[in-house]
């Protein structure tokens, strides 16, 4: 077989493709095989049918095609890895020439296939980069404000006799009707009044009620199959109570902490608070080295993955004839994309590996992501066919981490940032790609009870560091705290996420052969 390839532009490439008679002939008595197996001849048992008859019979072309079809998904992946290309997505193959008689006069196979490629592109040093990121500043009342947050945890709720403030823990039965038919109903709610984790509307609607007394107002359902449509809204309080929170002194230090005073407890939050905030900074500089990357280097993307992308995504989410979403998506694929390819190439050129630890640790972090525990999604993702997919996410994060490790980070004062272990914790919580493990610094052990405080702080879930084991929280105090209607596992699956690769992590394998088999049957 003889293959050439030619560049159409920097992602797409055309390839020519010869294959020799004696190359096709088994494919060629596959569907001798195959065709006379299926046919009734007279005189001949199933099976057992001669070429010559199924010739004359059905003609040859009707077996060349057969075993064209049988045979070009195979040439067109020979094809490819003799050439180096990397394709993304199916190929569009168009059959030239089949041979026409027997032996060395019969002619060859040709055809060309033209695909969509990663594109080629040049790395700079990186050494050359620098960044500029914010000084590590832990905002004043911070401290204050999880030892609120710490107290809160372990207060006590007891019964009132009044009508409901803001702050009330309170029990409530819901019910929702649209043009006058119940369209859903809830008992025993546990609610904070003026947390607004619920209906909008809710908080204004219970502010003075007494305990048995009816309140309606009209609000926006926010799930369900009536999501987004108007609805009256009734609601009963059955129960209010207040927190009681402890005393801030030694007796509590040790009650949720391993401290035994205080100020070894609010110490100890405060350097828990400064280690957010280099946190915070580590993601800062991570995400302003990928951005120099993405605005000084040229990385083309190819319309029609992009195109497929962008339809699949709006086909999900019913939004097909929106033009102002299509924009935002289009561009959003475009720049996931462009990041990809971008991490790929710098994953390549640092010939990053993924051992079997860093994948195992990657499925635990985005399991609570999809509501599921890490067992039940790394199964799932292997069902699917998806571990490839998270074996390449992993190696980009390291990529990238590859990059901050040579790039100059300073803070806004002036003074070099060593990233250390932080560096690591930016990986996690970024969208594309973490880094290489690194020494952990030594720090002092966190009371558990500064954890909860923690994690209801400020940074954002997303940011939250994997690697760190918490204590779970009580369902009971979540609910009673908190007041969430509805677990976050339901609610994730429905959000709205930025558009998955799934046809630029597609990478010419299975489906492009699929694709070629499928236009040499129509050719």
């Amino acid at each position: 077989m003889k293959s050439d390839v030619e560049t159409l532009n920097p992602t797409r490439v055309k390839l020519t493709v010869e294959v020799s008679f004696a190359e096709l002939k088994p494919s060629l008595d596959k569907a001798y095989r195959s065709i006379g197996g299926q046919v009734q001849v007279p005189g001949f048992r199933r099976g057992k049918v001669p070429a010559r008859i199924i010739d004359q019979r059905f003609g040859r072309g009707v077996v060349i095609q057969e075993a064209v079809n049988e045979a070009l998904p195979g040439f067109y992946q020979q094809a490819v890895q003799e050439s180096s290309v990397r394709p993304l997505g199916q190929p569009e193959v168009e059959i030239t020439e089949v041979p026409v008689g027997e032996g060395k006069d019969a002619g060859e196979l040709k055809f060309t296939a033209e695909v969509d490629v990663r594109p080629t592109i040049d790395l700079p040093d990186f050494s050359t980069i620098s960044v500029t990121v914010d000084d590590v500043e832990v905002a004043e009342g911070v401290v204050d404000e999880q030892l609120e947050a710490l107290r809160k945890r372990f207060g006590t709720l007891v019964p009132v006799e009044r009508a409901v403030q803001t702050g009330d823990a309170v029990s409530l039965d819901l019910t929702a009707a649209i043009d006058g038919e119940e369209v859903d109903s809830a008992t025993g709610i546990s609610y904070e009044v003026g947390v607004g984790t619920m209906l909008d509307g809710l908080d204004d609607a219970l502010e003075g009620a007494e305990v048995g007394q009816d309140r309606s107002f009209t609000t926006t359902l926010a799930g369900g199959e009536h999501a987004g449509e108007a609805a009256e809204v009734t609601v009963v309080v059955r129960s209010v109570k207040v927190r009681e929170l402890p005393e801030l002194d030694d007796d509590f230090a040790q009650l949720a902490s391993e401290f035994e005073t205080v100020d070894e407890l609010r110490a100890d939050l405060a350097s828990k608070a400064e280690d957010q905030a280099e946190f915070r900074q580590g993601v800062q500089a991570r995400d302003k080295v990928l951005e120099h990357l993405l605005e000084t280097l040229d990385i083309p993307v190819p319309d029609s993955v992009v195109e497929a992308e962008v339809h699949r995504h709006l086909e999900n989410e019913s939004r097909l004839e929106d033009d102002e979403h299509r924009t935002e998506v289009t561009e959003e694929t475009r720049r996931v994309l462009r990041t990809q390819f971008l991490l790929d190439a710098v994953a390549e050129a640092e010939e990053v590996t993924v051992a079997q630890e860093e994948l195992v640790e990657y499925i635990v972090a985005q399991a609570p992501a999809y509501g599921m525990d890490p067992n039940s999604f790394a199964q799932a993702m292997d069902q699917a066919g998806q571990v490839p997919a998270l074996v390449q996410e992993v190696a980009r994060r390291k990529a990238l981490a590859s990059v901050l490790e040579k790039a100059t980070v300073t803070d806004a004062s002036g003074n070099a940032v060593d990233l250390g272990d932080d560096e690591d914790d930016a990986e996690e919580g970024a969208e594309a790609p973490a880094a290489e493990e690194k020494p952990k610094r030594t720090r002092k052990p966190k009371a558990a009870a500064a954890e909860a405080a923690e994690e209801g702080a400020e940074a954002p879930a997303a940011e939250e560091k994997p690697k760190r084991t918490r204590k779970p929280k009580a369902a009971a105090a979540e609910t009673a705290e908190e007041g969430a209607e509805a677990p976050a596992a339901e609610e994730k699956p429905k959000r709205t996420r930025k558009p998955k690769t799934e046809a630029a992590e597609a990478a010419g394998s299975a489906e492009a052969a699929e694709g070629a088999e499928g236009a040499g049957s129509q050719s």
